[in-house]
This record gives C-alpha cells, structure tokens and sequence, in this order.
C-alpha cells in the first residue's frame, strides 16, 4: 500500500491496518457484492476486509522478501488478526473511548509531515496510491482507538513496586548489559488459559517441530506468519530494537547470552512458548546521558478582537525592545504572557530535556544561540518569542533515573501482558466463523 501505510504500521505496534467495514447491498442482477466471514458478538468481520488484507499483507511479505505461507494459513492468520481486533474495537465503543476529529488531524499532519507534503496534499498523494482518503482517516482513527484501549486496559493497570524499582538500579549501576540495545524477533505458540495435560503436550510438540525447523534454516519470518500467535506475526515476529531493559524480563534473560543470528529453545511464559531470534545487538553506553536546553518565552493568544497578525506584530514591538534594553523580559512575562505556567517565573521554563516541547518550539529554541532571542513564531498554543538561556549535557538526576527506570520496567511487562489480556477478550468473544 506504500509508503503511508508503512508510516502507520510503525505508529502501531500492536495493531495491523484495517478498512472499517462497510455496508453492502445486492446488485441489480442479484449479486452478493460481499459476505460475511465472522461473526463476532454483535459485529462482523466482511469478506472484503479479509480480501483487502491479504492483498496489502501479500505485497508487504513479497517486498521484504519473505517466502509466502499458503493461502489458507495467511488467510486465517488475517482472519484471527481481524477478529480481535474487531473485540477491541467493540470493547472501545462500549466503554465510550472515542478519538475527536482535532486528535485525528493532528495525527494526519503528522503522517503528511513525514512524507514531506502539506496536510492539504494528502488526499491527492494517497489517491496516487489508490488509497482512499475518507477509508484512511477511519483507520487511522480506528487505530488511534485501540491505542487507546490498551493504554485503559493495559498500562494503566501495570503496576511498578517501589521495590522493583530499587532492586532495578542496584543492578542497572553494577551492570551495563541493561542499556545494551537488540534486535528481536519471536514467535508465540499460545496456551488456552487451564490447559489440559493433554493440550500442554500439543503445544509443546507443535513448538519444538516450529523451533527444529528454524534451527534448520527456515526463514524465521516466514515460520513467524503461518505459525505465531503475537500481535506482530504479520510483521515476520519483528519486535524492532528494544533496550534489554524494556523486553520482557524472560526474554532479556535469553538474548543477552545470543550472538546475532542465534535462535532461542523455547521458553515457556503464562502466554505460551516463545521462539527468539536474535538479530543484531549494540551497546549503548551513553544512554544515561540527556541533552538540556533552558529557554524562556512569552506567549499571546489570538482573540476576538486580535487576529493573528496583530499579535505578531504585538510581539514583534516588544521583542525589539527588549532586544535594545528598553524593557526587562522577566518584567514583560510576568505582564502579559498568556502561559499561566511559567508567566509567574517570568517566562522560565526551567532546564527541559529533549522533546519535552512541541517540535514547532523546540526546533526555535535548538536554532538560537545563547541568550539570542526568537522572531516571533506561531504553535498550536499561540504565538510566542523565546529567548534560549542555556545548554548543557549531563548525568540524569535521581529523579529521572527513576522515572526512566519506571517507564522501562513497565515497558518490560507490555508485551506479555497485552497478550493475556488479548487472549482474554477472543476467550470471552462468542465467534463464528463462516466457510
């Protein structure tokens, strides 16, 4: 599908592209122009989405290069995909998780800045992709939703013990190998939740068959697509790169004693058995290092009675006084700024890391020496002037090691645990498939 939907399947992690179903009707000649394939709870999965997804799945693989299962196994493996996600999307609607228009077209300018177009021009550009527009803008939303979801259903009920976090240092100081980063790629043979004796021998023959054909040279990709059972089967088992401190703990374990190219025995989780590959590793040894910028500013907003371009030239008057003496910044801030954050401490933002500004006013603060001041510049809050205090690159406070180390522990858990929690939703899901 190009280069779009590449965007979006990065964006994603955890959700594959869909077309939201559509309604069909029959034809003038009594034609059934589509069908139902699944029933799923009071919804459906369409023939049509099935059909779309093979075919951008299909060029997907052929492009990466990755030797095709058969039809029939690509097809179910789609099919299932589908059907959770078509779960999701009815647990979502239920819960009154919706994405608003504003979310929705921030996220497209995003996609279009990307790909180095207007936002204007991004109908035309997919169109030259044979991508419909009004289809696109419902994925995009569609997965903005399950992020949403997940982030309900899933992070916010992972929980980090002041404990883990502690044990978590300790060995991040007396090890480095936690900063390492590695290229991962896995395969999960699932576990119905109380397996029989009987259904857990199953499972374990079926992987260890998997695993003895990897070792023996089959394409791990293509073992990945017929055989997994992640969320990123479709994506050949591709994890991406992932600092050892943010795979789940059972796989860090596995893959800082591999050499690239090595391939995992299975281990078994709560989720079923895993199949690693390891496809490349580096160090990372600065990785505890955060470039700071200090920067202050003075923001106006738009109103009735003021249009865009009388508070640019509002500010512009004050910038050049303040440039020539005339008036104190601090002074001026505390006066006028709309930022009722920072108008109180004239205008300071404090020392701030890397991106913690929107990229419009973090780009104006990189691009200014010292002490210089901005023109005024226009973000989605308002207008601004900035004036950059300082630089500086350092070791990361007790407070930011800890928070880095909160949000990596909790990264280390997502994984697992949005498997169970999917396995659970398709568990308690009445479905129906239809030959």
């Amino acid at each position: 599908m190009g280069r779009f939907m590449k965007i979006l399947l990065l964006c994603a992690s955890l959700a594959a592209a869909s077309v939201s179903a559509q309604t069909r009707d029959i034809g003038g000649q009594g034609e059934l122009l589509d069908r139902i394939t699944v029933v799923v709870n009071d919804g459906v999965v369409l023939q049509s989405q099935v059909d779309q997804q093979v075919t951008t799945i299909t060029h997907r693989l052929r492009d990466q290069g990755t030797p095709l299962p058969p039809p029939s196994v690509l097809r179910q493996q789609i099919t299932e995909r589908l059907v959770i996600q078509e779960v999701q999307m009815q647990r979502a609607q239920k819960l009154g998780l919706k994405v608003a228009d504003e979310a929705l077209n921030n996220a497209l300018r995003e996609v279009a800045k990307q790909n180095k177009i207007d936002f204007s021009d991004l109908p035309d550009a997919l169109a030259k992709e044979d991508i419909n527009y009004a289809e696109y803008r419902e994925q995009v939303r569609r997965e903005m939703t399950l992020s949403m979801l997940r982030q309900r259903d899933v992070y916010a009920h992972i929980y980090v013990s002041p404990r883990e976090l502690d044990q978590f240092l300790t060995k991040q100081s007396a090890d480095k190998t936690g900063r390492a980063e590695y290229n991962v790629s896995h395969i999960l043979i699932a576990l119905p939740e109380a397996a029989s004796p009987g259904q857990l021998d199953q499972v374990e023959k079926r992987t260890e068959e998997i695993y003895s054909r990897a070792q023996h040279g089959e394409d791990f990709g293509q073992l990945a697509v017929a055989n997994s059972q992640a969320q990123t089967a479709l994506e050949r088992g591709q994890l991406g790169w992932r600092k050892g401190s943010e795979l789940p703990s059972f796989m860090a374990d596995v893959v800082s004693h591999m050499k690239p190219g090595e391939i995992s025995r299975p281990v078994r989780t709560p989720s079923g058995f895993h199949i690693i590959r390891l496809n490349e590793s580096r160090s990372d040894t600065d990785a505890l290092l955060v470039s700071q910028i200090h920067g202050r500013h003075i923001l106006l907003k738009t109103n009735e009675l003021q249009d865009d371009e009388t508070i640019r030239g509002r500010l512009q008057i004050i910038r050049d006084r303040i440039a020539s003496g005339a008036d104190d910044f601090t002074a001026i801030a505390k006066a006028i700024s709309e930022d009722t954050g920072s108008a109180t401490e004239g205008g300071d933002l404090g020392w701030t890391s890397d991106g913690a500004f929107v990229p419009e006013f973090q780009q104006q603060l990189e691009t200014l020496n010292e002490n210089e001041l901005s023109q005024p510049f226009h973000t989605q809050y308002g207008w601004h002037i900035a004036q950059l205090l300082g630089k500086r690159t350092q070791d990361m406070s007790t407070d930011e090691r800890r928070r880095k180390a909160f949000e990596q522990i909790r990264a280390s858990k997502v994984d697992e645990e949005t498997e169970l929690w999917l396995r659970r939703l398709r568990d308690e899901a009445f479905v129906d498939i239809r030959t």
